[in-house]
């Protein structure tokens, strides 16, 4: 039974085989290296296809696709649209499991028709896993090769004592081991001596916390920030407000910092500076590694208020060159402690709440799932929230009137 191509091995043929045939067609090279502004073109062909996958998939017999809420949207932002960093990363084999509304547009620029119309009817053998073949001559021609080589290999050590043999590499490995000892002793110490010093330069956890210091910290947190009321490109951002769910741990004497937000997710540490202060860097989590939009806030855990509010050194997280530094306003409330975080990806549920969705799965075995989007501050439950998340919670880099927006600009 023949399987067909899944995940990185399936996109990669699919968007290898666009590519030539979108040259052909258009008379366009496309270079394929790791500049995305090369496939930018070829992306926005793409993206005609794919955003009409909630009128055509039925048709054509795709995946399906429920149609974008957000009409007034213009490339890059619709909901299904294919952009040039995302067809570079498929193209490199580091998307494990692409976006699905891609896989379709390709087997529909290809072949006229989506995926499961094309399990059904395929037309290109190519896309299906090679069976694996036994060549029982060649395993004979190998096993015979070897048994001789094994044979010369005998004869030539007839004439050598064994003894003197063993003893000659006993002393030369005696030697060698000396000498790598010494060396990675010498190494180490050199290591710890860089560390010190950087250590003391740096000043990387001079504070040792307590073990209670540590257990207030560590744990599952829902980080609330007003970030989006300052994306200029959002008209409607007035009042908008974003949970994101944190979680922290504590590893070796040090934090790691994990966090699912509604677009994007963060990664980086936590370091405590004295009693109860501590500081939070932290930057988008990208398939590349590379430090994107990083982030500072100092966070006070001695309150008697459930909201813990840390002042952060953010962005507003806009597209392009609208990407602009704030100041903000960020309010933690602890959730527990223990267990893990899981992001739901690929689900029917994603689809129908439009949003990030993540479960915790306690130590206990409950489960308590959390849907992270943008939505109203004046949805929230609690009044005192409200008011530590309005538009008075942002400072701009840079004075700008109409950015943020205010209550008294509506009236």
């Amino acid at each position: 039974m023949q399987v067909l191509k899944t995940g990185k091995e399936e996109i990669i043929y699919l968007l290898t085989k666009a590519i030539c045939k979108y040259s052909h067609d258009t008379g366009q090279e496309i270079i394929q290296n790791t500049n995305r502004k090369h496939y930018n073109a070829f992306a926005i062909m793409l993206s005609d296809i794919s955003n009409q996958l909630p009128l055509t998939y039925n048709n054509l017999g795709a995946d399906v696709y429920v149609p974008d809420t957000q009409s007034q949207q213009e490339y890059p932002h619709r909901k299904y649209d294919i952009t040039g960093g995302q067809i570079k990363d498929a193209l490199s084999g580091i998307v494990a499991h692409p976006r699905p509304f891609l896989v379709d547009a390709c087997y529909i620029y290809l072949y006229g028709i989506g995926k499961k119309a094309f399990k059904n009817n395929p037309v290109d053998d190519d896309l299906f896993v090679a069976p694996i073949k036994s060549n029982t001559n060649t395993n004979n021609v190998v096993l015979n090769n070897t048994l001789l080589l094994e044979s010369q290999h005998a004869t030539l050590q007839q004439g050598i004592n064994k003894q003197q043999k063993l003893t000659r590499f006993l002393l030369l490995f005696t030697v060698i081991a000396n000498i790598a000892i010494v060396v990675l002793w010498l190494q180490l110490q050199k290591t710890k001596n860089n560390w010190q010093v950087q250590n003391k330069a740096l000043n990387v956890l001079p504070y040792k916390p307590t073990q209670q210091e540590i257990d207030s910290l560590q744990g599952v947190w829902l980080c609330y920030t007003g970030s989006p009321q300052a994306r200029i490109s959002d008209a409607l951002r007035y009042h908008k407000v974003v949970p994101n769910l944190v979680e922290i741990k504590y590893i070796n004497g040090y934090f790691t910092y994990n966090r699912f937000g509604a677009s994007f997710n963060h990664i980086g540490n936590v370091q405590f500076q004295s009693p109860g202060i501590i500081s939070i860097y932290s930057r988008i989590n990208n398939a590349i590694g590379t430090t994107a939009s990083p982030r500072h806030s100092l966070l006070n855990l001695f309150s008697n208020s459930k909201y813990l509010s840390a002042i952060s050194a953010s962005w507003n997280f806009d597209v392009g060159d609208k990407n602009k530094i704030i100041g903000i306003r960020e309010v933690y409330i602890k959730q527990g402690n223990g267990g893990h975080l899981e992001e739901v990806i690929n689900d029917v549920e994603n689809a129908s709440c439009q949003c990030k969705i993540v479960r915790w799965h306690q130590t206990n075995g409950t489960i308590n799932t959390y849907f992270l989007k943008n939505q109203l501050i004046d949805s929230l439950p609690s009044n005192d929230l409200k008011l530590l998340l309005n538009e008075k919670s942002i400072l701009l880099n840079t004075p700008q009137e109409g950015l943020v927006i205010f209550a008294d600009s509506l009236k």
